[in-house]
């Protein structure tokens, strides 16, 4: 999911907004959230098979609904998270296409072989998975340590204010209220959205800014001091900045799956299977660690991995830490309206 700014990288496009035009054989559009996508790794697969690779950006899974609801298509892989595979497939905007029998699918392992919004992986196939909890600079904060509570992200320290960033993402921000306060985050009850919209109201006058996007290089300048950020981007950031901490809080956080799909309408579909099977090899899902910080689903990949991952616990979660994972699941259409609500009174 998920630190986000642009790199370099030898495709044909890095813009968040721009649709492909040509449809050459021998192609595939990729639409990936930014930062999250290997150069090296869409080197090698151009190399391996021939394919050319055009990668376009989103900063979120909302932002990709919209595109694939209003007809922005083109694309043949995109990299939904799992409560939006349901989602997207229900709305017939995924093609199914088996993903349980391509050869390398006897590579994934675990809760990953059979997930709840995908039980035969009929639409997807396993990318990364991390959580989303919040890191801060612990040689910038009133003792040098905060409370491992959401309370030290939604009422920070007076020492802290205007120094906190959250992200510009209005389920991972909905949510983390929701576990703070204790409210069911698939809530269809309106008294439960007050009391969310209540807590990020008043948390708003004391946040530099929301924003998805950078949250790495924000953090590792010095711009903020403490960030809500997706674990593998806090690993990123203390590779730079070692004062760092990520927080897994108390009262919970998020444990999400991203998948790959391929679109109904997708241009290259043959290309888009070839490029899913190639990415459940064990050293090129690796590379996508590697990269971006973050775990996989694919069995012998650690053979192939950085040993910072393993040592860094934001990324490999301490066992007395995995009782906060809360499952990312697919909400009721009536609390995603009311999420969404709550949101745009939030943001006006």
């Amino acid at each position: 999911m998920r630190s986000l700014i642009l790199t370099g990288v030898a495709v044909l496009a890095l813009t968040a907004g721009a649709v492909p035009d040509a449809r050459a054989q021998g192609q595939l559009f990729l639409y990936n959230w930014s930062n999250y996508t290997s150069p090296e790794l869409l080197k090698k697969f151009e190399a391996d098979t021939g394919i050319t690779v055009t990668l376009d950006v989103y900063d979120s899974n909302e932002t990709l609904l919209a595109k694939m609801q209003a007809g922005g298509g083109g694309y043949d892989v995109v990299v939904p998270s799992g409560y939006m595979v349901e989602i997207m497939a229900q709305e017939g905007l995924l093609q199914d296409v088996d993903v349980k029998d391509m050869p390398n699918f006897k590579n994934v392992t675990g809760v990953h072989v059979s997930p709840f919004f995908d039980p035969d992986r009929q639409y997807s196939a396993p990318y990364l998975w991390g959580t989303t909890g919040f890191s801060y600079d612990a040689e910038r904060v009133p003792g040098g340590s905060l409370p491992d509570t959401w309370q030290s992200f939604f009422e920070p320290a007076t020492e802290l204010d205007r120094n906190v960033a959250a992200l510009n993402d209005e389920v991972e921000l909905w949510n983390a209220a929701s576990y703070y306060l204790g409210v069911d985050k698939c809530t269809e009850d309106s008294a439960d959205a007050q009391k969310i919209l209540a807590l990020l109201e008043a948390q708003k006058p004391h946040l530099a800014l929301y924003q998805s996007d950078g949250t790495v290089e924000r953090m590792a300048a010095g711009e903020v001091i403490m960030h809500q950020q997706w674990n593998g981007a806090a690993h990123r950031t203390k590779e730079q900045r070692p004062s760092v901490t990520y927080v897994y809080p108390r009262e919970g956080l998020t444990f999400w799956n991203d998948n790959m799909a391929i679109p109904a309408d997708a241009p290259n579909p043959e290309n888009a299977k070839t490029f899913l099977n190639w990415m459940m090899a064990p050293e090129n899902i690796a590379m996508a660690s590697n990269f971006a910080g973050y775990m996989n689903a694919i069995q012998g990949s650690d053979q192939h991995m950085d040993g910072s991952l393993a040592d860094d616990p934001a990324v490999n979660t301490p066992e007395e830490l995995t009782d906060r994972f809360r499952p990312d699941v697919s909400c009721s259409a009536e609390s995603r309206e009311l999420r969404n609500r709550v949101w745009t009174r939030l943001k006006r």
